[in-house]
């Protein structure tokens, strides 16, 4: 697969790449496998949320108020 980036955005990914001692393509690999897996992450977090809203198992508005001012007292 070849990827083309626009010249600005190659610049930063060289500039980058050569900050962190890597190569640029090791770089961009380690970029996309991040993103999937941040992306798996949230789709996994959002399900888990939908199926225990569907159980009933949710806060309030009030009760999430009422946490988080328990939470900031000091």
């Amino acid at each position: 697969m070849e990827v083309h980036f626009p010249p600005e955005l190659e610049a930063k990914l060289a500039h980058t790449a050569a900050e962190l001692g890597r190569d640029p393509d090791e770089l961009v690999q380690a970029v996309v496998t991040r993103y999937f897996e941040e992306e798996a992450h949230f789709v996994d977090a959002v399900k888990r949320g939908e199926e225990a809203l569907n159980r009933g198992e949710y806060l309030t508005h009030e009760q999430v108020g009422h946490r988080l001012q328990r939470f900031l007292e000091p």
